[in-house]
């Protein structure tokens, strides 16, 4: 947390509000934030830099420069992307702070100091970001259909809840929208999948792009913890139509028969219903 559709709520809303910004000043907080090179060199490739496009890949911020170099932005367990006035108060664990040159402040915030922010040099990234060249298919970006799945799951027996959580194999699925595509797919998540049929390849790609469709248009989901905002600090909605995650012991809100189960799975808490995903 946070996974591709909360990724993609922040790449959108920062492609709206910072291309073609120039960054006049750039501070750095705490160094671990800059674990993979140095706070220097983010200061140094961050200052005077105009802001010219904002992608993503899987559950990573990739901000292009116009001096060639990437910005490498990713929120792990708590980071936060944010952005306003200079003159508001900071909140508390930022730890990158860029001035934009219209006098607002693009600031990211990271309590548990997990997330990490990198500036690369033209044709660095990929040495000093080496697992961005071992990300699979971004369903978002790419798309995904019932032959790439068929494809992934034959002669496998992993289960189907791990293979969609595998950043080698699709990237961005995480435990939260893992329990929300098996579930609509109706399949149990410890299914093996080379036990998974055309049909059911087909409901599951169809289940990846409609519950991140959903999720993306909702901001994305913010929990209890509520660590997770956009970048107007405003929290995602989407925990709201959740049918099975974190709702253990409640009756499913598909199928008002079964009463939602949790099992470990690969030691991260699966929620699924015992009467929609037999």
């Amino acid at each position: 947390m946070p996974e591709l559709p909360e990724v993609e709520t922040v790449r959108r809303a920062l492609a709206v509000e910072a291309i073609g910004r120039r960054v006049d000043a750039v501070e750095v907080g705490r160094d671990r934030v800059a674990r993979r090179t140095s706070p220097d060199a983010i200061v140094a490739g961050l200052t005077g830099a105009e802001i010219e496009r904002v992608d993503r890949r899987g559950k990573y911020l990739l901000v292009g420069l116009d001096t060639g170099s990437t910005v490498m932005i990713h929120l792990r367990m708590s980071g936060q992307l944010l952005i306003g006035a200079t003159e508001t108060m900071r909140p508390r664990h930022c730890h990158v702070m860029a001035t934009l040159d219209d006098g607002r402040e693009l600031r990211f915030v990271d309590p548990r100091t997990f997330g990490e922010v990198v500036v690369c040099a033209p044709g660095a990234l990929h040495r000093l970001v080496p697992e961005l060249s071992r990300l699979g298919p971004d369903p978002i970006v790419d798309g995904v259909d019932a032959r790439d799945i068929s494809t992934w799951f034959r002669g496998r027996r992993r289960r189907l809840k791990s293979m969609l959580l595998d950043q080698s194999i699709i990237a961005g699925i995480g435990n939260i929208y893992g329990d929300e595509i098996c579930h609509r797919a109706r399949l149990r998540p410890d299914r093996p999948v080379d036990s998974i049929d055309r049909r059911g390849c087909a409901r599951l790609a169809s289940a990846v792009s409609t519950v991140l469709d959903e999720a993306i248009a909702a901001g994305g989901s913010t929990l209890g913890d509520a660590q997770y905002v956009g970048l107007d600090g405003v929290a995602g909605s989407y925990q709201r139509e959740h049918r099975v995650h974190a709702r253990a012991g409640e009756r499913c809100r598909t199928c008002g028969r079964g009463i939602v189960r949790r099992m470990s799975l690969d030691q991260r808490s699966t929620h699924w219903c015992p009467v929609c995903q037999r």
